[in-house]
């Protein structure tokens, strides 16, 4: 039940830590040192995220969809039940977004040529520009969030990180 020492000044998660030692010593608050930072980190992120999504007019939701659309390709179109599996909402707020995404004309509704009864959704052109843009934008802020790291110290937290995921992603 020992705090992991590091070299330099402490941050607010090595007080808590310190503090639920002393009021706690019975219990083991190892995961605290991991587990908080990577959750203060989280909102570091999201606030970097929507800064970088405001400056293109964009929220949170519109990214993750318009961006689903890009990664898929030319001619960037999906189903709305191919958005739904990769954006992770219902169908029923999947179709409010399309709805007000369209209306902004970022993406527009096709009749899907292999069902008539189904719809493909469309990234258009200015849909594209802005996504790309704000994809931009993000990368530029995640790079400074990570600027205290070397490229190694990197990919080994991203590889220690994904093998915190993946039993989650697998599920």
């Amino acid at each position: 039940m020992t705090s992991v020492s590091t070299p330099g000044p402490g941050d607010e998660v090595d007080r808590i830590v310190a503090a639920w030692q002393r009021e706690r010593p019975d219990l083991d608050v190892e995961p605290l040192e991991v587990l908080s930072r990577v959750s203060r980190l989280a909102r570091h992120l999201d606030r970097a995220r929507s800064a970088a999504f405001a400056e293109h007019d964009l929220e949170s939701w519109e990214f993750d969809v318009l961006s689903a659309l890009r990664r898929a390709g030319a001619p960037y179109e999906l189903s709305p039940g191919q958005l739904v599996t990769q954006t992770l909402v219902t169908s029923g707020t999947m179709t409010n977004r399309v709805d007000r995404l369209t209306a902004r004309g970022l993406v527009q509704r096709l009749p899907d040529p292999r069902d008539r009864r189904g719809v493909i959704v469309r990234l258009t052109p200015a849909g594209r520009a802005t996504v790309d843009d704000a994809f931009a934008g993000l990368l530029a802020r995640e790079h400074d969030l990570l600027a205290e790291l070397d490229a190694t110290d990197r990919q080994e937290l991203a590889g220690l990180l994904r093998r915190l995921v993946l039993p989650f992603d697998s599920r």
